[in-house]
C-alpha cells in the first residue's frame, strides 16, 4: 500500500541543499526513505525559488 506523507518546507530545503552540496540521489533517498524522483522535484523547486514561495505561503496561512 502506498504511503502519503507530508514534509515540512524546511526539510525539503535541507534535502535539496544536501543534494546540491554533492550528496547522491541514491544516498539521500535511501537515508531519508524518499523516492529519487521526489528528491529531483524538490531540487528543481529549490533552484526555481518555489520552496521559498511555499514557506511564505505557509507562514501567511498560519498567521490567520
Amino acid at each position: 500500500m502506498a504511503r502519503h506523507r507530508s514534509h515540512s518546507v524546511a526539510f525539503k530545503r535541507q534535502v535539496a541543499q544536501e543534494y546540491l552540496s554533492g550528496e547522491t540521489l541514491h544516498g539521500l533517498a535511501k537515508r531519508h526513505d524518499l523516492s529519487r524522483n521526489l528528491v529531483r522535484v524538490w531540487v528543481q523547486k529549490y533552484e526555481a525559488g518555489a520552496l521559498d514561495d511555499d514557506a511564505a505561503a505557509a507562514d501567511t496561512i498560519q498567521a490567520y
